[in-house]
């Protein structure tokens, strides 16, 4: 552990809040106690600097978006390189490409065609090239589809579901639901397929991080946040092409059926256990299943989305 010089209380909290991180969060990825973390946010802008490790701290800074590193470039030890929990330089990522749809303002990421390592078995598998959302569907998305549908609302639907929960994945949908939206948006759910090539990369990683267990990364129980969180809160647990909540925060629905009425869900929840929610892992549920941990993302043949924003 290095002691670091240049950090005050005032610091801490903004870097937190940047990030979007609760204290738990903050306090794991830093290697640290919530009661270190909370007591240095508590003191003024000139207290003295407590024992961290320096190395996440950078991790921190480094995995932010452009406006966090320059606000905060002085607190960092050394470069700004992606490096990971252990100081290790991180390799850009594969998804590069990164468009917005024209029918619901969802941001994709191509996903080329290739063969990739599925199910715990590592099992090569081709998959052709497509569109992936980079997020799941949030509650401020899903009224879009309402508004312009009149699809019956899910269940608890209330206004804070946007006010308050906009940007937080849309739960309480079924199969049916999430089908109805893709159809809307021209687009159509993963098949689980395509879900996993998405959130494991094409090396057949055990997480969309890696392969260090590293339940920080994403909002699964062990952390004990209790709910949803925004889609993009946890900025260090993206996959090989950059997207989001691959592991935790909402099970996905997928268009591949296992049975008669039955269709798999990807990823865990905030709800599983940790070592359920790795991408590999199978579920399913039948088609009207609906709860507070369940929701979805879409996808589209990459050639179709290219036409189609060719065209305008």
């Amino acid at each position: 552990m290095a002691t670091v010089q240049r950090w005050s209380g005032i610091e801490v909290r903004a870097l937190r809040e940047a990030k979007r991180m609760s204290i738990r969060e903050f306090a794991a990825h830093l290697g640290v106690s919530e009661r270190m973390i909370s007591k240095w946010e508590a003191g003024r802008e000139n207290i003295r600097p407590r024992p961290v490790n320096q190395a996440a701290l950078d991790t921190c800074l480094a995995r932010s978006d452009a406006d966090t590193r320059a606000r905060f470039s002085h607190l960092t030890g050394g470069s700004l390189v992606p490096v990971d929990a252990a100081g290790e330089a991180m390799p850009d990522l594969i998804g590069s490409s990164r468009v917005r749809h024209p029918a619901d303002g969802s941001t994709m990421v191509k996903v080329d065609g290739s063969v990739f390592l599925s199910g715990p078995s590592n099992e090569p598998i081709w998959v052709s090239d497509f569109y992936i959302d980079v997020y799941p569907v949030t509650n401020s998305q899903y009224a879009q589809f309402l508004t312009a549908t009149g699809h019956p609302a899910p269940q608890r639907w209330s206004e804070e579901n946007v006010e308050k929960l906009g940007d937080h994945p849309v739960v309480f949908v079924t199969w049916n639901d999430a089908t109805a939206y893709a159809k809307w948006a021209g687009k159509a759910l993963p098949t689980s397929q395509q879900w996993e090539k998405a959130a494991r990369g094409t090396r057949g990683a055990v997480y969309p991080w890696g392969d260090q267990p590293t339940p920080a990364k994403c909002n699964v129980r062990e952390n004990g946040v209790g709910s949803t969180t925004p889609v993009d809160c946890y900025q260090t647990g993206i996959s090989p092409y950059g997207v989001y909540d691959m592991c935790g925060n909402v099970w996905e629905w997928c268009s591949t059926e296992t049975r008669h009425g039955r269709y798999e869900l990807k990823g865990g929840a905030w709800t599983s256990p940790f070592d359920r929610a790795t991408p590999s892992s199978f579920n399913d549920a039948a088609a009207s299943m609906c709860d507070d941990d369940t929701g979805f993302r879409c996808v589209t043949p990459a050639e179709t989305l290219e036409n189609l924003l060719a065209r305008q």
